[in-house]
C-alpha cells in the first residue's frame, strides 16, 4: 500500500461507489416484488447484487495492496489466462439466450470475458510500452492487432457479438501512442457505406462514393497522389457495398438482422424483436422531466421492460427519475471517463498511460452503445452498462479494470 491513502485519486473512487450505489437503486427498483423481505434477501436480484457490491470492496482492498509493478510484470501471465477461460467456454460452458459465454458452478454463472479484457489491456499496454516496440511499424501495428483481435474472435464465435465489438475500444490508446488516423478514417467509412448500404443499395452509394471522391480530388487541385489515394478509397468502399448483401444475409444471424432493420426503419415489430426497445422508450419518455418517483415507475412494476435490471437498467433511472435523474447518471459517466483521462495524461510510465487510455475507451464504448441501445438508435447487442447492470461478473471485471490503473496512477511517480 502506498504510504499515505492520499496518493489514491479518492474522486474517482467517490465517482466509482456513487454509480454503483445508484446502479443497486435502480436494480432494486426493477426488481422488487411481493415475495421481498429485506435488502439483503439473496433469493432476490437485489440481494444478490448487494452480496457482489460487498465483495467488491474486499476485491478493491486486495486490488490496491498489491505492488502496482505486478501489473506488469504478469501482464503476460493475465492475458494467456483470459484467453484460456475463454476458450474452455467451447468445452465446459453453459449455454444462455444462445450464447455460450458463462461457466456454471451450481446456481452461480461467471462470464469470464468480463474479465479478458482486463488481461488484453494489460498485455498490449506492456507490448506497446516495450521498448523495443515502434507502434509506427506495420508489423509491430500488426501484432497489437492480433493481441486484440485474438480474445476478440474468440468471443465472437461464442457466439457474443457485442462483448467481441468491445474490443474496438483499444484502438483509443493505439491512436494515443501515435498510430496514423487513416486506420480510424477507414473504419469509420466502412460502417458508413454497410449502414449506408442496407438503406438505399449498392448502386446508389456507389454512386455517391463516386461523387464525393471526384469533389475531393478537385478541390485537392488534383494532385496525383490525392488522387491515388481517393481512387483506391473508392475501389474498397464500392466493392464492400456489393458485399453487403452477402455479408448481411450470410454472415449476422436472424436476430442480428432484425435489430438493425428495426433501428434503421425497415422493419417495425413492437410485439417482436422490437419489443424490448420499444417498452424501453416508452419507459424514458413517460419519466418526463423528474420521474415518476423510486419503485412508482408504471413500466418497470409492470415487467414490460424484460431483463430490465441488466441491460436495459438505464430504462428504470429514465422512468423513475426522469430526465434530470438520467442527466446526472450520464454526467457522472462523462466525469470519471474524463477523469481516467486526465490521469493517464499525468502517468510518467507509458504502460500506466496505455492501459488507462484503454480503461476510458472499455468504459465509453460500454457507456455509449448500451445508452444508445436502451434509447432506441443503436440495435440490442447485449452490451452491460458499467457499475449499473446486475451481474458479479460484470461488477467485479470493470472494478478490477479501474483499480488496477487506481493503483497505477497511486505509484505514478516511482515510475519516474
Amino acid at each position: 500500500m502506498p504510504k499515505t491513502i492520499s496518493q489514491f485519486d479518492w474522486l474517482s473512487i467517490l465517482v466509482y461507489f456513487l454509480l454503483v450505489i445508484i446502479g443497486w437503486v435502480n436494480i432494486y427498483s426493477a426488481s422488487l416484488d411481493d415475495t421481498a423481505r429485506s435488502f439483503f434477501d439473496l433469493d432476490q436480484i437485489y440481494g444478490k447484487q448487494m452480496l457482489f457490491i460487498i465483495l467488491s470492496v474486499f476485491l478493491i482492498i486486495i486490488l490496491l495492496s498489491l505492488e502496482a509493478k505486478f501489473y506488469e510484470r504478469f501482464s503476460s501471465i493475465f492475458y494467456i489466462i483470459s484467453l484460456i477461460s475463454i476458450t474452455g467456454l467451447f468445452f465446459f460452458g453453459k449455454t444462455i439466450n444462445g450464447a455460450t459465454s458463462w461457466y456454471a458452478i451450481g446456481s452461480f454463472t461467471f462470464q469470464p470475458a468480463e474479465f479478458a479484457k482486463v488481461g488484453t489491456a494489460l498485455a498490449l499496454s506492456k507490448f506497446i510500452s516495450d521498448i523495443q516496440t515502434n507502434i509506427h511499424s506495420l508489423s509491430h501495428q500488426f501484432q497489437a492487432f492480433i493481441i486484440i483481435a485474438l480474445p476478440a474472435v474468440i468471443i465472437l464465435m461464442q457466439p457474443d457479438a457485442g462483448s467481441a465489438m468491445v474490443y474496438a475500444a483499444f484502438f483509443f490508446p493505439l491512436y494515443r501512442e501515435g498510430l496514423s488516423g487513416g486506420y480510424l478514417i477507414v473504419v469509420v467509412i466502412g460502417v458508413l457505406v454497410f449502414v449506408f448500404t442496407l438503406l438505399f443499395g449498392p448502386i446508389w452509394v456507389s454512386v455517391g462514393a463516386t461523387i464525393l471522391v471526384a469533389l475531393l480530388f478537385f478541390l485537392k487541385k488534383k494532385r496525383i497522389a490525392g488522387l491515388m489515394a481517393s481512387l483506391s478509397l473508392l475501389i474498397v468502399a464500392v466493392a464492400l457495398s456489393f458485399s453487403v448483401d452477402y455479408i448481411f444475409e450470410n454472415i449476422f444471424e436472424q436476430r442480428h438482422r432484425d435489430r438493425f432493420n428495426i433501428v434503421l426503419g425497415k422493419e417495425v415489430d413492437n410485439r417482436g424483436i422490437g419489443y424490448n426497445t420499444n417498452q424501453s422508450e416508452i419507459a424514458i419518455g413517460s419519466g418526463s422531466w423528474f420521474g415518476k418517483g423510486w419503485t412508482e415507475g408504471t413500466q418497470t412494476k409492470g415487467n414490460f421492460v424484460p431483463e430490465q435490471h441488466t441491460d436495459y437498467i438505464f430504462s428504470t433511472v429514465g422512468e423513475e427519475w426522469g430526465f434530470v435523474g438520467s442527466a446526472v447518471v450520464i454526467f457522472l459517466f462523462i466525469f470519471l471517463i474524463l477523469r481516467v483521462i486526465h490521469l493517464a495524461e499525468r502517468q510518467k510510465s507509458q504502460f500506466n498511460r496505455v492501459y488507462g487510455y484503454s480503461v476510458a475507451g472499455i468504459l465509453f464504448l460500454h457507456f455509449f452503445v448500451n445508452i444508445g441501445m436502451v434509447i432506441g438508435i443503436f440495435p440490442t447487442v447485449g452490451i452491460p452498462l458499467p457499475f449499473f447492470s446486475y451481474g458479479g461478473s460484470g461488477l467485479w471485471g470493470f472494478t478490477i479494470l479501474l483499480f488496477i490503473f487506481l493503483k497505477l496512477d497511486s505509484d505514478r511517480m516511482s515510475f519516474w
